[in-house]
């Protein structure tokens, strides 16, 4: 596993959008409605696709050179940059949607009280798995 990784991107500038395409990963594309757009759906595609590659154990395949990646009429090219340490730390920090089952008496007490069901799990849950110590 790699910490950076650097691909090309083609731009591909439509009437209304540009569209993002990443020639060496299959399926790696995206779409802004101006260039500043783009680009930023650009980096967040790449992170995506790296991530999931690098969670299930899949090979990254090598970025092209630029020399090498073909254009077409008034297709643009850009070096896409990610730092995937921050990545990894991001999604292992992201918030996931639980759904449970509570006795609407025990719901309504707890509401009553302003409890923060999120904040109350949390906390019982590294109390019980023994990480707040």
């Amino acid at each position: 596993m790699k910490d950076r990784y650097i691909y090309p991107a083609v731009l591909k500038f439509e009437d209304d959008s540009i569209l993002v395409e990443f020639p060496d990963l299959e399926g790696c594309i995206t779409f802004g409605e101006n260039e500043e757009e783009a680009l930023f759906r650009a980096k967040e595609a790449l992170e995506g696709y790296l991530y999931v590659l690098e969670r299930d154990g899949l090979e990254i395949p090598s970025a092209s050179k630029l020399k090498d990646v073909g254009l077409y009429g008034g297709d643009t090219i850009v070096m896409v940059d990610v730092w995937m340490p921050l990545v990894r730390d991001q999604e292992a920090n992201r918030s996931v949607k639980k759904t449970l089952t509570i006795p609407k008496w025990l719901n309504d007490i707890a509401e009553q009280n302003k409890i923060n069901f999120s904040h109350l799990l949390q906390v019982s849950l590294k109390e019980q798995l023994g990480l707040n110590k």
